[in-house]
């Protein structure tokens, strides 16, 4: 097995949380409206199952739906909500995101890789000053809109980018998709369980500060 080399990090709820936020809401609120003037309409019970993973989300063109362009309207609504919860002062940062320097004197690679968009994912980043801890960042490829976690497809991306093998790199996140992704990568798999625990995962830690811990002795018991 090889060394670890890089460690690839979710981001909602991982590094950044959301106060107040209420998916239904959110939805019925601003996506929806915004869909609808768009000429498209998709029921919130769907959305809901395609976010979740049970449906696809190329599945809309049984609608008549472009997916790419309805995924476009989406995340330009959530850009647009982000900023305003910021604003707010609605989106927080964990105070153990200090981990990420000492993953850094580590000599480590890190990845930030989100299935909100690009822009979403670097805005809040940037929010926070995070941004400069990681050496690739990607949200949602449009390309491939159905490779979103659990689909490794963006995991891949991230370690194609980094120039290092499954073998040599770290998955961390908080949710059943981060999970799944991270094992049909390759990667051994943290399960960070300040929201939730998910069964699969090589591994679970509280907070950063005992992923830190982690990494350090697999890099130990690589030497």
């Amino acid at each position: 097995m090889g060394g670890i080399k890089a460690v690839v990090f979710d981001v909602d709820e991982t590094l950044v949380y959301y106060d107040g936020y209420d998916h239904r809401r959110w939805f019925e609120e601003r996506v929806k409206p915004a869909l609808i003037s768009s000429g498209m309409d998709v029921d919130y019970p769907t959305y809901f199952k395609i976010v979740m993973g049970e449906l696809p989300r190329t599945y809309v063109r049984k609608f008549g739906i472009d997916p790419v362009r309805m995924w476009q309207v989406i995340d330009r609504v959530n850009l647009e909500y982000r900023k305003e919860l910021a604003r707010k002062g609605g989106i927080g940062v964990f105070p153990d995101v200090g981990a990420l320097e000492e993953l850094k004197k580590l000599g480590l690679k890190l990845a930030a890789v989100s299935n909100a968009s690009q822009e979403c994912t670097e805005f809040v980043l940037n929010l926070f000053n995070l941004r400069p801890y990681f050496d690739f960042v990607t949200g949602k490829d449009y390309s491939n809109i159905d490779g979103v976690k659990p689909n490794p497809y963006l995991v891949i991306k991230a370690l194609k980018a980094l120039d290092v093998s499954p073998e040599e790199a770290v998955m961390v996140g908080d949710s059943h998709h981060d999970v799944l992704a991270g094992k049909a990568a390759g990667l051994r798999v943290i399960n960070l369980t300040r929201v939730r625990r998910v069964e699969g995962a090589d591994y679970y830690a509280r907070d950063l500060w005992e992923v830190l811990d982690i990494v350090r002795k697999l890099i130990g018991q690589s030497k």
